[in-house]
């Protein structure tokens, strides 16, 4: 009878002695969580959007940047932008087993963070993405990073990380790393590159040769580092050392042996050879030189480009100055910006440069020109605006200090009075025209998403930055949003567009509260391009005129791309974007929204849509 009763106790107690142990557990995952955020906080940080409270639970009251899934796991932290300037450390979340068996995704991009990755990370064996771009994180980086065999996307870079790389080419899944704008040194490891959709390793120190890319990368992913050398770069490795023979000081006296005399006879071919080279080199520069500046010259109305020695008396003449408070210097009549990749560009070399036109429009030409460090940049010519050379300097350097990560800023420029040279970054992935039109690249819902979203930032971000001053885009469509290396839109031309001075009441002016209406009207258009997957103008119809028809005819899901529809996105927040599409091509301007509003709408739909993603985990 005794024993019947012990093991009904033992029934009866086990219940609350588990619960109360997934109490416990749950309890110390949340002050591990909170001493986590302090530290990453900071002392000066005192925002009240990052008040995580010891009172509530981080996954049924949906702390901010903690993603749950539907077993109240914590499965992504993600603090992108969250202006933390606290330290990281990772040994709270990977020495602590349940959130180190849970977490897949890290990401703290973008904030002001110190610190550095400790070998405790090999913990978080779960993880899959780990961002950490942009911040102030130091050190060495530990070997036993790569011991997360499960990670698919590792971004270190814009910090301050240095010593060798570890091997990561161990891990076999890796299909993104980017530790661009670091200290790293040391060679680099071999990686499985035929995995990769994005690397980049450039502006550091590293040396030695670089690895077999088998043809899937090129040189501005390896840019900035002055000891490294093979394809892609310029620079040659060295393929065999110089071979030194011990001798005695008797056989030296004897004179030089047959070995020595064929291995000096190789080098005096070989510098032969390079003589040889380096002038045949010159003759061809010459030549190409010649022919560049012809090409360019041909759409060029002289006497613009007839030597550089003109065009400089020609800015001379104009009295076109530049301060030391605007941060540019000026180099033969071409004013740089303060960026370290055409720090040291002329305005003749710019001109001699081998060029391709890439595109014409109505406002000016485009073109790929390669310089002689091997940099591609882009080009744009601005005939004929009527716009004095201060204004156009003002403008410049409006936009050098407005600066934001997805528009892209003028590198450099020229000023006459005929006509304006703008000089940007090449970006080798396109635009988002190509992407939508002209490719057969799955563009799934999620991305289309993100994308707007990122694009609605930026644009107003510029707008409360220089909408004061009169200065919109202007030329708001897909074809002017490029695609950076990481696949990132970055919205090109901003302010470039000039004005017809008998149109300017209907365009941007300082004293216009519709002037920034025009480029939300443009954004709406991308939106319906996103939506639709279909092209503005196609055979006479307008996609705006078109999708409105629809929606009033109530036919709105035939609005939407098809392949959206295939991987079954959430027709709910399509249509949710749609709307706001609609409000912003309204042909009112006082009925369109502000970009500041459109951005907070879109990322209300994306924080949607991200949750729905985490609790189908």
């Amino acid at each position: 009878m005794e024993m019947i009763s012990n093991i009904l106790l033992v029934f009866l107690v086990t219940p609350f002695f588990l619960l109360s142990m997934i109490s416990c557990e749950d309890d110390e995952v949340k002050r591990t969580l909170i001493q986590f955020l302090t530290q990453l906080k900071g002392q000066q940080n005192n925002s009240s959007s990052l008040v995580w409270k010891p009172d509530t639970d981080p996954c049924k009251d949906h702390w901010n940047g903690v993603y749950c899934d539907a077993q109240m796991s914590i499965k992504k932290l993600d603090f992108y932008r969250f202006n933390l300037s606290g330290t990281l450390d990772v040994s709270l979340l990977c020495n602590l087993q349940p959130l180190a068996e849970s977490l897949t995704f890290l990401s703290l991009d973008d904030n002001n963070i110190s610190g550095e990755i400790t070998s405790e990370i090999k913990n978080c064996k779960q993880l899959t993405r780990l961002h950490l771009s942009g911040n102030q994180l130091a050190g060495n980086l530990p070997t036993s990073l790569a011991m997360l065999n499960n990670l698919k996307r590792l971004d270190i870079s814009n910090n301050k990380f240095s010593g060798p790389l570890p091997n990561l080419g161990r891990i076999s899944g890796l299909n993104m790393f980017l530790a661009q704008n670091n200290e790293l040194s040391g060679n680099i490891p071999t990686f499985y590159f035929s995995n990769f959709d994005r690397f980049n390793v450039s502006f550091n120190n590293f040396s030695g040769p670089i690895p077999d890319l088998q043809g899937y990368f090129f040189a501005d992913s390896f840019l900035g580092n002055p000891r490294l050398c093979g394809y892609p770069l310029q620079k040659n490795c060295t393929s065999q050392p110089l071979s030194t023979v011990s001798k005695t000081s008797e056989e030296e006296s004897k004179g030089a042996s047959k070995e020595q005399v064929l291995m000096y006879s190789g080098y005096a071919a070989l510098g032969f050879i390079i003589i040889f080279f380096v002038v045949w080199k010159l003759c061809v520069k010459k030549k190409s030189g010649k022919k560049v500046q012809t090409e360019l010259n041909d759409d060029i109305e002289k006497p613009s480009y007839v030597s550089s020695e003109s065009k400089a008396e020609e800015l001379s003449k104009s009295g076109f100055s530049v301060t030391s408070e605007s941060g540019m210097v000026s180099q033969q009549s071409l004013i740089v910006l303060s960026r370290p990749v055409v720090n040291e560009l002329k305005l003749e070399e710019l001109l001699r440069a081998p060029a391709e036109m890439i595109g014409r429009g109505k406002n000016g030409s485009l073109y790929k020109v390669m310089l002689t460090n091997g940099i591609q940049v882009v080009v744009k010519r601005i005939k004929d605006w009527s716009i004095s050379s201060v204004e156009f300097k003002q403008r410049m350097q409006l936009l050098n200090q407005a600066k934001h990560p997805h528009v892209l800023s003028p590198l450099a420029f020229y000023c006459s009075k005929q006509e304006k040279l703008l000089v940007y970054e090449y970006q080798q992935n396109g635009s988002l025209f190509k992407l939508l039109h002209g490719t057969s690249k799955t563009f799934d819902w999620s991305s289309r998403l993100g994308l707007a979203s990122t694009i609605a930032e930026a644009l107003a971000f510029m707008h409360q930055e220089l909408g004061q001053h009169g200065i919109i885009h202007g030329n708001m469509k897909s074809s002017n949003i490029l695609l950076n290396i990481n696949m990132e839109p970055c919205i090109s031309e901003y302010g470039t567009m000039p004005k017809d001075e008998q149109q300017s009441s209907t365009f941007a002016t300082p004293n216009d509260a519709n002037a920034c209406k025009e480029d939300v009207y443009g954004f709406g258009v991308i939106l319906l391009e996103l939506l639709t997957g279909k092209l503005v103008k196609s055979n006479g119809i307008d996609l705006t005129e078109w999708v409105q028809s629809v929606v009033r005819e109530e036919w709105t899901g035939e609005v939407f791309d098809r392949s959206l529809l295939k991987e079954y996105a959430s027709e709910e927040r399509m249509v949710n974007m749609l709307q706001v599409a609609i409000r912003c091509v309204n042909s009112s301007f006082e009925a369109r929204p502000t970009m500041n509003q459109v951005a907070l709408m879109i990322n209300t739909i994306k924080d949607e849509e991200e949750k729905s993603l985490i609790y189908q985990v």
